[in-house]
């Protein structure tokens, strides 16, 4: 699952630029303007899967493009995490949720405190990105993580007896050793924080199946056929395939 998690904040950082570059782009045929993806009232467009791509494949190595399996299974991937962002933003408004000017700020003053002094200006200067542009893309990364939070990490619980057994399995010592290691703080954090996530991820298949059934979701076959030479297969075809070739 923080595979996922990241690929889509990464994403979404990618896609950042789409609204800059989108006002290089003075004429665009009507097959660009055709919807690829559509999730309820959501629409992303041939053109603006096109765009994605061009920023995110910088991610990959130079050799993608020399391996048309590779290639087109980046294309792949990339095309079901827009539907998973589709459907997480789709979940958002159903829930109500929203970011506040007081927490995108908060976010905002975080992300600048890493970095030295006027530098962080500059950064959109050198990038031709707008303050905008990122601050709209951060605010959906928020709202993103919050759908998360509210639908899965608030409402694991972890048991004593949930730390028990991951103890007896994964801690071997003696019986004056396991008392030091019972008391160890930072050993109870981090079994704590190991079976918080071993639930999120076991909790998060199981909700964005569910996800998936409760929105309607089209991908228009003909026009991913044209543009990427391949059939269309979704997240879970596309893990059976890896769990074979390991």
């Amino acid at each position: 699952m923080a595979r996922i998690f990241s690929s889509i904040i990464g994403l979404l950082t990618a896609l950042s630029l789409l609204v800059v570059l989108g006002g290089c782009m003075n004429s665009e045929s009507n097959a660009d303007r055709e919807p690829l993806i559509r999730v309820a009232e959501r629409v992303f467009t041939v053109r603006d899967f096109n765009k994605a791509f061009e920023i995110v494949k910088a991610a990959y190595p130079n050799s993608l493009k020399d391996d048309p399996e590779a290639y087109r299974n980046a294309r792949l991937r990339l095309l079901n995490q827009l539907v998973v962002e589709m459907i997480f933003l789709e979940r958002a408004k159903e829930l109500g949720l929203s970011i506040s000017s007081d927490e995108l700020n908060k976010a905002v003053k975080e992300i600048k405190s890493d970095y030295p002094e006027d530098t962080f200006e500059k950064t959109f200067l050198e990038s031709a990105v707008s303050y905008e542009s990122w601050e709209a893309q951060l605010k959906k990364r928020l709202l993103i993580q919050k759908v998360i939070d509210t639908e899965l990490n608030n409402k694991i619980v972890i048991t004593p007896e949930d730390i028990a057994s991951y103890y007896e399995k994964n801690y071997q010592a003696t019986d004056n050793e396991a008392d030091s290691i019972k008391a160890d703080k930072d050993i109870n954090e981090n079994i704590i924080k190991h079976l918080r996530q071993q639930k999120a991820e076991q909790a998060y298949k199981i909700w964005i199946k569910e996800l998936k059934r409760k929105y309607k979701i089209e991908i228009n076959t003909a026009n991913w056929e044209k543009i990427s030479g391949s059939k269309y297969r979704d997240d879970e075809e596309l893990e059976n395939e890896d769990s074979n070739q390991d």
